[in-house]
């Protein structure tokens, strides 16, 4: 018989591409998810992979196990999750990942009305970037993930389900005396000589920055990189840069200023789950908190 595990290993295999990557997300060592993988061969009496030089990869018969072991370990979950759930009341464990501006104003919010109208419901908030989510959920480490569909170096693909939660400006940030802090929008290419902010490297924001600065035909001054909204947002305050963030990540704290561009940009947020058999009722209710937050600008659904 085939250990669930040990498929769990093989289908993240196939999505991370190596046994160190697939060792590091699962806490083992890369000879132990080695070990593994020559069990379930031993178990299926197949040979799942084979060596190209220091590297493995897996056989037609490995591809096709471990593609299909993402649906038999979503049947499994939903089989324990409905013996679990014969009572009507979600319960069990939730993992959502959420970008960060997005986990003070949708993930916390909704864990906290789910705490006190589900005391049974445990859900465990990951911080993933968008280009860090949808690997989690493919791989089943993270339940639902709130990402981005306009992410376009990690398209969404037909094996996930969509459940539109909102969309977000992305704005100009600049300190409160700056010139540009007045009111109305603001072109970008006035902006080719200021010093820039900017999300770490290969990062949704970073990226998509980058691009609308070559669109506006200037290369951006990067002096400060940051990984994290809140030190952009000082940086900006102290006058030492302006940063290109969405609407959500601009916390009123910081004594800055935001301008809306002349050709306008927003993101759509969206909740993601792995597509297979339906959501058990624990996900369900997440997604529904998610979908109902107030004071956010919703999405019209497809």
């Amino acid at each position: 018989m085939m250990n669930p595990w040990r498929l769990r290993l093989l289908s993240q295999l196939d999505t991370l591409g190596t046994v160190r990557a697939v060792a590091q997300a699962a806490n083992l060592s890369p000879s132990s998810v080695s070990r593994q993988l020559a069990v379930l061969e031993a178990e299926t009496h197949t040979q799942l992979l084979e060596r190209t030089g220091r590297r493995v990869r897996l056989t037609s018969a490995g591809l096709i196990l471990a593609r299909r072991a993402r649906a038999i370990l979503d049947h499994m979950d939903g089989v324990e999750a409905e013996l679990r759930g014969f009572g009507e009341e979600p319960s069990g464990l939730v993992r959502l990942g959420a970008f960060q501006s997005a986990i003070h104003t949708m993930a916390v919010p909704a864990v906290t009305r789910l705490a006190r109208q589900h005391p049974h419901l445990d859900i465990e908030v990951l911080q993933l970037e968008p280009h860090e989510s949808v690997p989690a959920l493919r791989v089943g480490d993270a339940d639902i993930v709130i990402t981005t569909t306009d992410f376009d170096e990690l398209p969404l693909g037909p094996d996930l389900d969509l459940v539109p939660l909102a969309t977000d400006p992305v704005l100009l940030v600049v300190p409160p005396d700056h010139p540009s802090a007045g009111r109305g929008t603001v072109d970008l290419a006035a902006c080719a000589d200021e010093p820039w902010a900017f999300d770490m490297p290969q990062s949704y924001m970073a990226n998509l920055a980058l691009r609308l600065c070559r669109q506006a035909r200037f290369e951006p001054r990067v002096v400060g990189r940051f990984g994290n909204y809140m030190m952009t947002l000082q940086h900006v305050e102290a006058g030492l840069s302006i940063a290109l963030l969405p609407g959500l990540a601009v916390d009123r704290r910081y004594h800055v200023a935001t301008r809306e561009l002349a050709t306008p940009v927003t993101r759509t947020i969206t909740a993601a789950i792995r597509r297979g058999s339906p959501p058990r009722a624990a996900v369900r209710v997440v997604l529904d908190a998610l979908r109902h937050l107030p004071d956010l600008p919703q999405t019209e659904s497809p």
